[in-house]
């Protein structure tokens, strides 16, 4: 076949025995068995021949003797940056990826914050945004919804759970976890704080720019915020019902001097993940505990008692009291009627003295008889022996007669013989 269809040897030409435009040694002679048959396949070389042809066309090159710029040749790259339309399409190439490298896209969950020569241009929301690319203009896209969580006291393991207040492959930390109460005792406290970018048009460059490790902010705020916590608090109340309260206390005090640095950041919840004594002394504090408790039931029983003895005490206090009043008012009251009844009589018998003395021998015969025993004796009857029985009160009136009167020795210790 013809080497190269007469064009130029890609390989140049060059002196001695093979003259210009003279296949290298060792290919097969024109018309030999490399030679295209007629009506068969075309050939390799005329194809690829024709290719580098149309590319010169297009680089502005042009097929000529000696040296071209063929493809895969020596003269191939020095020819296309010679030619200014190939430097152009390269231009506008370079221009075209730099400037689609401003593009980028924000997750829902974040916001964009574009930052000038490393200061802070503007925020983005969420989607498809455009930048100026580098070194003009980039893209910080801090996580605006992610629940942080920020351990006091103990670092959990990689698993992440906590029982109490670490996992198995955690630790706790007693630089952090050990605190003084208001009463001077010793607590061991871990704290889990979970906190999260504040939402807001600047949020994400207060968290980016005002704090250097806003982590390490949120530990130390929210330790020193449970330590003065603490510090009011008496232990026992610490240990059973303020839980709540001081989980409620820690995070208002931590928010608030997290909004005085303005960094943007919202915390969320405070959870007490232990609340404990020193584990050197947790002994001794549960036998102090155990004697608190014993002391609390004894107070408790004897403030049981107290609450019944005394209303008791009162109430007949006040019934003795009321019952003597009565009697007074009531010894007063008759005192006063028979001081009032002389008086009376006194005056009728100025009036009419006879009359008065006649009138009280009667009334007073009357007394005395009403309550005296009565005997009923006939007149007819004689050998009668009257006497008093004066050990048989309210005896029955009865008839004595001689038969049954009892003698004189038998009388005498019950009655007075007249």
């Amino acid at each position: 076949m013809s080497w190269n269809n007469g064009g130029p040897s890609p390989w140049g030409s060059g002196g001695g025995n093979d003259g210009p435009g003279q296949p290298p040694p060792g290919s097969p002679p024109p018309g030999g068995p490399g030679r295209r048959p007629p009506g068969g396949p075309p050939d390799l070389d005329q194809v690829i021949a024709q290719a580098q042809a149309f590319i010169r066309n297009l680089l502005g090159g042009g097929g000529g003797g000696g040296r071209g710029p063929g493809i895969g040749g020596p003269g191939f790259i020095g020819g296309f940056f010679s030619s200014g339309r190939g430097l152009s399409i390269l231009a506008m190439a370079v221009v075209a990826l730099w400037v689609a490298s401003g593009v980028y896209r924000i997750q829902p969950d974040e916001q964009g914050v574009v930052l000038r020569f490393g200061a802070y241009s503007t925020w983005t929301p969420p989607g498809l945004h455009w930048h100026l690319p580098w070194p003009i203009e980039s893209v910080e896209k801090p996580a605006v919804t992610r629940i942080n969580r920020t351990e006091i006291g103990f670092r959990s393991g990689a698993g992440g759970i906590v029982e109490t207040g670490r996992d198995a492959g955690g630790r706790d930390v007693l630089a952090e976890s050990l605190m003084l109460t208001g009463d001077e005792n010793i607590i061991d406290i871990d704290v889990a704080v979970f906190w999260r970018i504040r939402v807001g048009t600047n949020s994400a460059s207060k968290f980016l720019f005002n704090a250097r490790q806003p982590e390490t902010l949120v530990r130390g705020v929210a330790e020193s915020s449970m330590r003065e916590v603490i510090g009011r608090t008496p232990i026992q109340p610490a240990l059973t019902q303020l839980r709540a309260q001081i989980e409620t206390d820690v995070m208002h005090q931590t928010q608030q001097i997290l909004d005085r640095y303005d960094v943007g950041v919202e915390i969320t919840q405070v959870q007490l993940q232990k609340v404990d004594p020193p584990a050197a002394v947790i002994e001794s504090f549960r036998d102090v505990q155990r004697a608190n408790t014993d002391a609390d039931r004894m107070r408790n029983e004897a403030e049981s008692f107290h609450n019944d003895i005394v209303p008791r005490a009162r109430g007949e206090a006040a019934r003795i009291a009321a019952e003597a009043q009565g009697v007074k008012q009531a010894s007063v009251a008759q005192a006063t009627g028979q001081a009032q009844r002389f008086e009376s009589v006194l005056a009728a018998y100025q009036l009419a003295k006879d009359v008065t003395l006649r009138r009280m021998y009667i009334d007073t015969m009357t007394d005395v008889l009403s309550h005296a025993q009565t005997l009923v004796v006939d007149d007819k009857l004689k050998g009668l022996v009257p006497f008093l029985p004066l050990n048989v009160p309210n005896a029955a009136p009865r008839l004595v007669t001689p038969q049954s009167a009892p003698s004189p020795a038998q009388a005498a210790p019950t009655g007075a013989a007249k």
